[in-house]
């Protein structure tokens, strides 16, 4: 009877070790995880649920389990030691592929590094930076720090910041670049950029502008407009200043 019960654990147990490593292995590919990676992760789970309905099976017939539980303890034990680093990159690349801060494709800014990701492997991910540099950087790195995606939202705002002359007409100025603004189709109306004085600073009155983009075209849009400024400035003779300062000198006379 024990030996009958025990042959329905393990058949049944193994059934639900599959069904769990099928369930899970959909899930993530569902989330568009690596075939890899979830295939390793598949058999992690299963070789676990299968370990533990084995421990089950021969506690039923009548085999002490507990020499079994402690060897593997002192093994997982040993092996974890051994390999502290790996693992904590291990957990690591388990966290980012369940919370998915970031995915395939995104520009990130991680562990001091910015650029695209290119995958996202267990134990590592792999960056290519705007210079064509695969960066390899272990997963524990990437989950220790700030992680910064510029992917994750569909728009962005470029922020500049202007400084003029205080001879300067602020009028003329803020109007021009107001027209700088409304003569770019990439620049979104909605919401409306927004062009201030910002400080009124020891050699300068700054103006900042603020305008929304798609996030592809950020950077472009960045360098044009910084360009359109110059050239627009220096024709309607609006003076952008070098950094200065002013002294003014005082005689006195002695009696």
């Amino acid at each position: 009877m024990n030996l009958t019960v025990a042959i329905i654990i393990f058949y049944i147990g193994r059934t639900l070790a599959r069904g769990v490593s099928t369930l899970i292995g959909k899930a993530l590919l569902h989330r568009k995880v690596d075939r890899a990676v979830v295939s390793f992760l598949s058999s992690i789970v299963y070789a676990a649920i299968l370990i533990a309905v084995a421990l089950i099976a021969l506690s039923h017939l009548g085999i002490q389990t507990a020499s079994f539980i402690a060897i593997l303890g002192a093994a997982g034990l040993a092996v974890a030691l051994a390999l502290q680093g790996s693992l904590s990159n291990f957990a690591s690349g388990v966290l980012i592929i369940v919370f998915r801060p970031f995915k395939a494709g995104d520009f990130v800014d991680v562990a001091g590094i910015s650029g695209v990701v290119e995958r996202i492997d267990i134990f590592q991910t792999v960056f290519k930076t705007g210079d064509n540099k695969k960066i390899f950087v272990p997963n524990s790195q990437i989950t220790g720090g700030a992680i910064v995606n510029y992917s994750a939202e569909p728009q962005r705002r470029v922020d500049l910041t202007i400084g003029i002359s205080y001879d300067s007409d602020l009028r003329k100025a803020k109007q021009l670049l107001e027209e700088i603004v409304a003569a770019d189709p990439r620049i979104l109306k909605d919401p409306a950029a927004v062009i201030a004085v910002n400080a009124l600073a020891d050699s300068a009155v700054q103006l900042i502008v603020r305008s929304w983009v798609q996030s592809t075209d950020y950077w472009q849009v960045y360098w044009d407009t910084l360009e359109q400024v110059k050239l627009t400035f220096d024709q309607e003779g609006i003076e952008i200043p070098y950094p200065q300062m002013s002294l003014h000198l005082r005689k006195e006379e002695k009696e």
